[in-house]
């Protein structure tokens, strides 16, 4: 009897424990490759050189979903693509290795940049179309601008990676390109965010902030704020590094004490559904938080303020 229970529990948790072991171990990886980053940075640039890892432990759950449950990640592509079984899977080894090369700055300048073309190609054969069936729909437009972002980080972190090489041939274009998705997402999603200040902070889907969560509305308002301000400097590029690591902070303290919580109480509850919904809210947010760092990061340091003003 207990081995059935047992066994049953496993098979319908094996989603969301994928997901959480991905992100257990990548953070692991994560932390110790930006060791000594951390240590040398000072003031905000402690949270900048966090980029690599917002971004790569984010990419490592979504590869350990779409392997766990490709079954149902089928669904999602396109009718006119082939295979749909098979690229369910791909994208879910894509997500992984790019997750660690990410996480270990191994040959960044090639993940960041196909992560960001696979992104954009996302973009033209599923939000884009989504979008424009219904175009009333607030959350098509949403979802099409976090994809946007996500792509633009990519080539945020390709672009510093090649930089750092010694590499200037389209460097200027990559972070270019990633600095106007990042401040078109970010006005838009303050704009939303004060027409509907209860919604779940960042990036303004469905779900609500829970009601136990003290000054709903001013957490939203106050969101709102950062993100239209930050988003106009940094599609204007006005002290685009000083904008994007006050957002970019902002969005990593939003989630750790809003989106933190939740997902504890989602992990602790019996439905896998509501696991595997808290386990994307978190990291959908956090991956948002690194795309934006990766735009700090890779914006050239003349443009920041000292360290003592951040």
């Amino acid at each position: 009897m207990h081995s059935t229970i047992l066994a049953i529990f496993l098979e319908f948790s094996r989603t969301a424990t994928s997901m959480s072991g991905a992100a257990i171990l990548l953070f692991l990886i994560a932390l110790w490759a930006a060791k000594t980053d951390i240590a040398l940075a000072c003031g905000l640039d402690k949270v900048v050189v966090l980029s690599n890892l917002c971004f790569a432990l984010p990419l490592a759950v979504f590869g350990a979903e779409h392997l766990s449950a490709a079954q149902f990640i089928q669904q999602a592509v396109p009718s006119f693509v082939p295979w749909h079984l098979f690229w369910a899977y791909f994208v879910g080894f894509a997500l992984l290795a790019a997750s660690l090369s990410i996480a270990t700055k191994i040959q960044v300048r090639w993940s960041g940049l196909l992560f960001g073309i696979m992104m954009f190609l996302f973009v033209a054969m599923m939000d884009i179309p989504g979008a424009l069936a219904k175009p009333g729909n607030r959350f098509g437009w949403t979802l099409l601008l976090r994809e946007l972002a996500f792509g633009g980080g990519g080539w945020l972190l390709a672009a510093t990676a090649m930089r750092e090489q010694g590499g200037k041939r389209g460097v200027s274009m990559l972070i270019t390109v990633g600095r106007v998705l990042i401040g078109m997402a970010a006005i838009f999603y303050g704009v939303e965010t004060f027409l509907h200040p209860l919604g779940m902070p960042g990036i303004p889907l469905e779900k609500l902030m829970s009601e136990w969560i003290p000054a709903r509305h001013l957490i939203g308002y106050l969101t709102a704020a950062i993100l239209v301000v930050s988003g106009a400097a940094i599609l204007l590029a006005r002290k685009t590094r000083t904008a994007a690591t006050y957002l970019g902070a902002w969005i990593v303290l939003l989630v750790m004490l809003v989106y933190g919580p939740i997902l504890i109480a989602s992990l602790l509850d019996p439905s896998t559904a509501v696991k595997v919904e808290g386990l994307n809210y978190f990291f959908d947010t956090l991956l948002f938080a690194g795309a934006i760092l990766a735009l700090a990061s890779a914006t050239p340091r003349s443009d920041k303020m000292p360290a003592a003003n951040l």
